[in-house]
């Protein structure tokens, strides 16, 4: 089972993706972690065929669980049997991303081992700040993944549309069951 977790930023991709790939017993593929190098340089931009390459290497396994947005791409989605998105309210989503930002920002702690990349209260206002990004790409995010959701791209995949935090908990259980 290869699964992608995508959703708007702050809904919870990260940690659903790596409970699943714990209960599965399987590797966890954060393309986050991939696509940021030091000092915030977004791979995907910068040389975006290094990205490819790096993301298909990572998925070349039989099994794994991944998170982050960047599986639309065609070689990434060929990959996946299993799609997962976390559609949750914007109130949901930024209420997430506003405690982890703050969380993050007070512990200092490197988001990405080996990036020195960090959250600070400085960036707050920053455009590309996590919690002024997932406010103005909610709505975006969403149709992106409501037109994923009805192409033909993803006819061969098992796809599950959460609504609600709520309903993770069953479908990581029914997921790892069928692992």
């Amino acid at each position: 089972m290869r699964v992608a977790v995508i959703g708007s930023s702050g809904s919870g991709k990260t940690t659903f993706a790596r409970t699943l790939a714990v209960a599965q017993g399987v590797p966890h593929i954060d393309l986050d972690a991939v696509t940021w190098q030091p000092g915030w340089v977004a791979l995907h931009e910068t040389d975006p065929e290094e990205f490819l390459r790096r993301c298909e290497a990572a998925m070349a396994a039989e099994a794994w669980v991944s998170c982050g947005n960047y599986v639309r791409r065609p070689s990434l989605l060929a990959r996946v049997t299993h799609l997962v998105w976390l559609d949750y309210s914007r109130s949901v989503v930024m209420s997430r991303v506003i405690r982890r930002s703050f969380t993050r920002a007070l512990s200092g702690d490197e988001l990405w081992p080996g990036t020195g990349n960090r959250e600070t209260f400085a960036r707050w206002l920053d455009k590309g700040h996590p919690i002024r990004w997932a406010w103005d790409t909610y709505d975006r995010r969403k149709a992106q993944y409501e037109t994923l959701f009805a192409s033909p791209d993803i006819a061969g995949l098992e796809a599950f549309r959460l609504g609600h935090p709520r309903e993770a908990p069953a479908l990581i259980a029914r997921l790892s069951a069928n692992a």
